[in-house]
């Protein structure tokens, strides 16, 4: 029988097996290795095995190539390493960390041999990230030395590693683990054991919302891509990180995470499984949402679902003059976006003297521009020139363009466009920036709901690349084909989208940021570990918290709520906790305190 280990002072982990020689054990071999540790690298398949050991040449290869080692470190490095195909070979490891395929029967049979060939006081960590560690732990002969470990792919390049316990691992099992992860140059974080853990737990649902966009053919998946990429400085777009990590993969993960959760947003969509099951995998196989060059490639070829690269809209109206309805941030940055592009520009508010105000805002913006060296004072006071400042919407009477950036209330937006239906010429194009109300209903607000249309952009609006473009039921082909050409000549992405919640960057970004909360409504994991395991395992640019506390508390309540009445679904009611924040009046740095506190400037 084991020792109990709070008996036991745990020497460091020198000595590791990793058994299962994939790409992910392959890494977790190498990073091992590259910290000093001796590292036996375990497969069943011989040819597996050889595999690892020629990778693992050709990534220090390469790393001597970059200078970031020494042919006597790649040396020394290598020799660490041996590989067998017997599991015997880990009898004298300190530490074994099983990256077998994602099965109960498949990591159960290895961890019942390890049981018998390891010292006892060696741990059993499982690299899963969908099947529960209580239940593969239970199993062992030894489940208070049996917790997760979950690197994150690339294991070299990632700096996430997830330490999962559950209520039978032994605090100093989970100590001395940790203290490696420390050791290997990783960021560690402790999570509980449930399917995905934080990272994945939060992924996946948003990566199985994109499939079902695609699916229902809201959008195109260069399109759901691009928004994604573009709207939220994401590395990679959800379905190109789906052909990446493994469409079967990720059906397995979303299996069992909805076997706990039963949340109808982590229901595998059936698109997941039709590819699965015709070998369509993704990149692995040289096919899934994509089509790559060959299997395991990461190069995307031509196929019958890309777009023709002369497939822009066509014979759109002339626009030579824009008017830009309101006064606030985003107004001033899309004013500033079309004078930049060359147009002349009519900035109409409530009052000139907020118009005005807009304007010296475009003012300060162009200046910055010049002390950043991006543009110079001349084209600066040229672009400014362009912008006419007025506090009457009678000066739109000219405009082939009309863009409302106004709040965010659709009685206000209604009455705008009522307006500008009685003052705009016959023929011009109006254009509403709502990011989450119906733009149909600004349409039916005036007598040519055909030349109504959405353009989405993002704020600040000079900076992000993308803008979401927005058909009605209703909505003209040459008003279409007008925006799309407008946002090549000021430089955007335009991405198509139809008439619904959230479009496509809020549809997928808010329920994430939902779920995000609920976790630590459910004391799973904390505010800074989410974020942490955001950032680092999957590449975001902010954690979840700090994007809600910068996007305002209230305006992400909003937006949740209107997804949640379109879409009827119960797993996108706002968390309690998002709500009683917003009660308190805690709506992020704006009033100094959101999920966070901030100082008062």
């Amino acid at each position: 029988m084991a020792t109990p280990l709070s008996d036991t002072p745990l020497s460091p982990l020198r000595t590791i097996a990793v058994v299962g020689l994939g790409t992910m054990g392959t890494g977790i071999a190498e990073v091992l290795a590259a910290a000093g540790r001796d590292v036996v690298g375990i497969d069943i398949s011989e040819a597996q095995a050889a595999r690892c050991v020629a990778a693992l040449e050709a990534s220090t290869a390469r790393a001597v190539e970059r200078g970031r080692l020494t042919g006597q470190q790649r040396a020394q490095l290598l020799a660490r390493v041996t590989t067998s195909t017997d599991l015997t070979a880990a009898a004298d490891a300190d530490l074994v960390i099983e990256v077998a395929p994602e099965s109960y029967e498949v990591k159960q049979q290895i961890l019942r041999e390890l049981d018998g060939i390891v010292r006892p006081e060696t741990i059993l960590a499982t690299g899963t990230n969908a099947l529960s560690v209580t239940r593969l732990a239970a199993d062992s002969a030894r489940p208070e030395r049996v917790l997760g470990m979950h690197f994150f792919n690339p294991a070299p390049a990632m700096k996430l590693v997830e330490i999962v316990s559950c209520v039978l691992t032994a605090p100093a099992a989970v100590t001395a683990v940790t203290n490696l992860a420390l050791d290997l140059g990783k960021e560690p974080v402790a999570v509980g054991d449930r399917p995905g853990f934080v990272a994945d737990g939060l992924l996946f649902g948003y990566l199985n919302q994109a499939a079902a966009m695609y699916e229902a053919n809201y959008a195109s998946r260069e399109d759901i891509d691009a928004a994604m990429r573009l709207g939220c400085g994401l590395p990679m777009g959800p379905l190109a990180l789906l052909d990446l990590i493994g469409i079967d993969t990720a059906r397995t993960v979303l299996e069992a995470m909805y076997a706990e959760s039963r949340d109808r947003l982590h229901a595998p969509a059936p698109v997941l499984k039709q590819l699965s099951e015709a070998g369509l995998t993704g990149r692995k196989a040289g096919r899934g949402f994509y089509t790559y060059e060959a299997p395991g490639s990461g190069t995307v070829v031509r196929d019958a679902l890309t777009p023709r690269e002369d497939g822009a809209a066509a014979g759109g109206r002339p626009v030579r003059s824009v008017g830009v309805a309101g006064s606030g941030t985003m107004a001033s940055g899309i004013a500033e976006v079309f004078a930049k592009a060359g147009y002349d520009v009519v900035l109409a508010a409530r009052s000139e003297e907020k118009a005005l105000g807009a304007r010296a805002r475009i003012g300060k913006s162009l200046a910055r521009s010049v002390d950043k060296g991006r543009m110079t004072a001349e084209a600066a006071a040229e672009t400014l020139e362009r912008v006419r400042a007025t506090g009457t919407y009678d000066d739109f009477a000219d405009v082939d363009l009309a863009v409302e950036a106004v709040a965010e209330d659709l009685e206000v937006k209604r009455q705008l466009f009522a307006t500008l239906d009685k003052v705009c010429k016959p023929g011009a194009v109006l254009a509403t920036t709502t990011s989450s109300l119906p733009v149909v209903a600004c349409a039916r607000a005036t007598s040519r709901p055909q030349d109504v249309i959405g353009m989405h952009f993002f704020n600040p609006a000079p900076a992000m690349k993308l803008v979401e473009v927005v058909r009605t039921v209703l909505t003209a082909d040459d008003v279409h084909a007008t925006v799309r050409e407008v946002c090549g000549r000021i430089r955007k992405h335009a991405v198509d989208c139809g008439d619904r919640a959230g479009f496509i960057v809020n549809a997928l970004l808010f329920p994430y940021l939902n779920n995000a909360i609920k976790m630590v409504q459910e004391h799973y994991a904390s505010l800074d570990d989410i974020d942490a395991a955001m950032k680092l395992g999957g590449g975001y640019p902010m954690g979840p918290f700090e994007l809600l506390d910068v996007v305002g508390l209230d305006v992400s309540l909003a937006i949740e709520k209107v997804l949640h009445r379109e879409f009827r679904d119960p797993g996108l009611a706002p968390a309690p906790l998002l709500e009683h924040l917003v009660a308190a009046g805690c709506l992020g740095r704006k009033t100094g305190r959101g999920f966070r506190e901030y100082a008062k400037r």
